[in-house]
């Protein structure tokens, strides 16, 4: 099972070895691909072979690339995800708009369920508002309940000046933090033969991930306990790496504890279910244990 994420910080070389990663750096440093699950290239100061590049396609490893700021830019996916994909992209296309508007409306529920979880850890009051909106939720969410739950979690867990368009370390984490995530929901999107493009709500023509973004959102809050426990003051390597650790995390779902990725796996398989079956309850959200 892929389980390791490999972060590649300082000036190297990377290519590859009879099945291994070879790191060429200040050492030689070699790691078998059926270890890792996520390879993160932080530094500009890094070289690849197209070979490696082709053997990480092929054994589905998710390659995310940073500025060089050390913030993620951009990232590897491969042309096909599933031998299916054909077929699995006609399906994507004929997702009607009730269903779409019938699952969205199960994940703003969720998601602001997990954000009044969040807020009743830190026993803060607005959680029983939250539960209040949570339960306004209306089909497609047309009353905006996530936009309301959102401006008063985020002024609980962080302050009532805080806006999340402010130039903060607080933000920048976030920030950070969510496009970790939101590279785990493409590469599942994509291995299971979908288009990231096409979007349940998310449909901005400048977004190749809105079908992502419509997914993540429950899993957001994740992010948000890190960085609520962290409370920044700067956001620089330190702060990146601990933050990356998110991809460790257990939570349980279907039953199981498992780690952030394969969680991520089963839910995306779920939604998909649900709507090739036209039936919600096939999906499957996680609990995230104190």
């Amino acid at each position: 099972m892929s389980w390791r994420t490999v972060v590649i910080s300082n000036n190297a070389k990377l290519d590859y070895q009879i099945g291994y990663l070879v790191v060429r750096g200040t050492e030689t440093t070699k790691i078998h691909l059926n270890e890792i699950g996520t390879l993160i290239i932080e530094s500009t100061a890094v070289s690849m072979t197209s070979y490696l590049l082709s053997e990480l396609i092929k054994n589905k490893i998710k390659v995310i690339f940073c500025d060089e700021k050390r913030n993620p830019v951009s990232e590897l996916i491969p042309y096909y995800g599933s031998h299916d994909t054909s077929a699995k992209i006609r399906k994507q296309t004929e997702w009607t708009k009730e269903e779409k508007a019938l699952i969205w409306t199960e994940i703003v529920s969720e998601k602001i369920k997990q954000q009044a979880l969040l807020l009743e850890r830190y026993n803060k009051k607005e959680a029983m508002m939250l539960y209040g909106y949570m339960e306004e939720v209306e089909y497609g969410d047309v009353t905006n309940r996530e936009g309301h739950a959102a401006k008063v979690y985020f002024n609980a867990l962080f302050g009532k000046s805080f806006t999340r368009t402010d130039e903060t370390p607080v933000n920048a984490a976030l920030n950070y933090g969510y496009s970790i995530i939101l590279s785990i929901f493409n590469r599942e999107i994509v291995a299971s033969g979908y288009l990231t493009q096409i979007g349940l709500f998310h449909d901005n023509m400048f977004n190749p991930f809105n079908l992502a973004s419509d997914f993540m959102e429950p899993f957001r809050p994740l992010v948000d306990e890190m960085v609520a426990n962290m409370q920044p003051e700067k956001f620089d390597k330190e702060e990146k790496h601990r933050l990356l650790t998110v991809l460790n995390k257990e939570v349980e779902i279907a039953g199981k504890k498992e780690v952030l990725g394969n969680a991520i796996k089963i839910y995306c398989k779920s939604i998909f279910d649900a709507l090739n079956d036209k039936d919600i309850s096939l999906i499957r959200f996680y609990f995230n244990e104190l």
